[in-house]
């Protein structure tokens, strides 16, 4: 059976250790975190962990559990099971000869990313979207070459009402 991609969406107190017992569950039990994402919420004692992992639908619910019964852990869900919306943040600095520009200026507006900084011989990109529109932009850059590459992991958020609340376990 194949590993599916899962994308977890949780909410910690944000106190010194809650990522490292986070990231511990998951080295403990053999789990491989694919990306993860920390930042704070609107709530400063509240922080928002947006991680991805590739398990199967047994070791999801199992996992999920687990991360539930973490005192840090204010609320958990798992997004892949609902609508939801999902981006990434890739930062790139690319080495461009000057007949490659008009090139990838057409491929930045194509893929709807902007150029942020210019040097005589650098171009530095910044563009946001799915993983796999990030992957398209990076296949198309052919012979241009990458001098560097930042990717935030992927951050989600359910769809439409639907929302992941502090109160909804009464942890808090």
């Amino acid at each position: 059976m194949k590993d599916k991609r899962y994308i977890i969406s949780l909410l910690v107190e944000n106190e010194f250790g809650s990522l490292s017992r986070i990231a511990g569950l998951f080295s403990a039990r053999g789990y491989n975190i694919h990306s993860l994402n920390v930042a704070p919420t609107n709530d400063e004692s509240i922080s928002r962990m947006t991680l991805v992992t590739f398990c199967s639908d047994q070791k999801i619910n199992q996992l999920m559990k687990q991360l539930d019964k973490l005192v840090d852990v204010v609320n958990v869900k798992d997004l892949t099971q609902e609508t939801h919306l999902e981006r990434e943040m890739l930062l790139l600095k690319l080495r461009c000869k000057k007949n490659q520009r008009e090139e990838l200026k057409r491929l930045t507006d194509i893929f709807r990313a902007r150029i942020i900084d210019v040097t005589d011989t650098t171009y530095t990109i910044e563009m946001t979207g799915v993983t796999d529109k990030l992957l398209a932009f990076l296949t198309s850059l052919g012979e241009i070459n990458i001098i560097e590459m930042v990717r935030s992991g992927s951050l989600g958020i359910s769809r439409g009402v639907e929302s992941l609340e502090v109160n909804k376990r009464g942890k808090k």
